[in-house]
């Protein structure tokens, strides 16, 4: 049987300190004060758990790198951010409909007793429930719902562990609205191993905060954007890493990689064309398996730009902008590295 719950904060879990009030701050001065430290939010990306956020992105963000960054509008009607905010007070109310649980803002940025790097924002405070404090408010839209199909995910369950960590309670709920009109609410408990875990590998983020140490990449498409923003232009100098056996293999592993992609790209493209003329004007072929459609989709208009250009040339230098450059990464290969693939024996593909 398991250990009945504390209602509240112990004395082995102590209860938040509150940092800054919030109701005065601008967006500005918010942004600032999460910078101070691991907000909830930032958890999982510190753990490299983040489906959005590498630890690359975040390390910038917290150490004022983020400037070529590209930025959230919270006013963009076309992005989540804009109506997870619009929609979390509609969200709050209808899970207190639904559980009968009031709840009631916390104007403050909270800060944990014992390592002040863990701040936390709480979207409500959960009052008068025995087993439940703290309510998360989510919202899924038609792509994020399949996030949520086996419950919570993972980076959201580090964001409200990470919550439990600093206020020392013990469960909180998740209600998500799911494509706006089905609410769900999943409870997540204090799990001591896991918030113990999860300091410890937050605090190792951390250290590369205060180290001034950029953490590595991890082959995520938000690494990639963090490391043009890094360094958008090439200096035209040479570095040589003929001596740096770490990099050395990552590049022959790069030039191995590569050769294989190749290799099993002109077999894929290979097997399509077998298909595709066995269809022939076939629109759908069907397979034991699943099926293949091969569809010409409608005619579309574009402009002549060379035709524009040939008869109305100072039109275009009317409406002619610049278009900024950016860096391109290639690979040259010796031709000792390179490796003759074995030739495939007579009838395979």
């Amino acid at each position: 049987m398991a250990e009945p719950r504390p209602a509240a904060s112990t004395p082995r879990h102590r209860p938040a300190l509150k940092l800054v009030k919030t109701q005065d701050l601008s967006r500005d001065q918010w942004l600032d004060v999460r910078r101070q430290g691991i907000g909830s939010s930032d958890a999982a990306a510190a753990l490299g758990l983040n489906p959005y956020k590498s630890p690359l992105q975040l390390w910038m963000e917290k150490t004022g790198r983020d400037g070529n960054l590209p930025r959230i509008d919270p006013n963009d009607e076309s992005a989540p951010v804009y109506w997870g905010t619009l929609l979390e007070p509609i969200v709050a109310a209808h899970y207190t409909r639904r559980t009968g649980h009031r709840v009631r803002r916390i104007n403050a940025v909270l800060q944990h007793s014992q390592h002040p790097w863990m701040l936390a924002n709480i979207d409500r405070e959960v009052t008068g429930a025995p087993d439940v404090q703290i309510l998360e408010c989510k919202t899924a839209g038609y792509y994020g719902a399949r996030l949520w199909e086996e419950g919570v995910p993972e980076y959201v369950q580090l964001q409200v562990l990470h919550q439990l960590a600093v206020t020392g309670k013990q469960a909180a709920d998740v209600a998500v609205l799911v494509c706006g009109q089905e609410l769900r609410i999943h409870r997540i408990e204090r799990a001591e191993a896991l918030i113990a875990q999860l300091i410890e590998l937050e605090a190792r983020f951390w250290r590369y905060v205060e180290t001034d140490t950029a953490p590595p990449a991890d082959g995520s498409d938000s690494a990639a954007i963090a490391l043009k923003a890094l360094w958008p232009r090439d200096s035209g100098e040479t570095l040589d890493l003929r001596g740096d056996l770490v990099l050395s293999a990552a590049f022959s592993d790069l030039v191995a990689v590569r050769a294989t992609l190749a290799a099993t790209a002109l077999q894929e493209e290979n097997l399509r064309q077998t298909i595709q003329q066995r269809m022939g004007d076939a629109t759908v072929a069907a397979f034991d398996g699943g099926e293949v459609r091969w569809k010409r989709t409608k005619d579309g208009s574009a402009v002549d730009t060379e035709r524009l250009q040939a008869d109305h040339p100072e039109l275009v230098r009317q409406y002619m902008g610049t278009k900024a450059g950016s860096r391109r990464f290639t690979v040259k290969v010796k031709p000792s590295l390179v490796t003759e693939q074995p030739a495939s024996e007579e009838g395979s593909p």
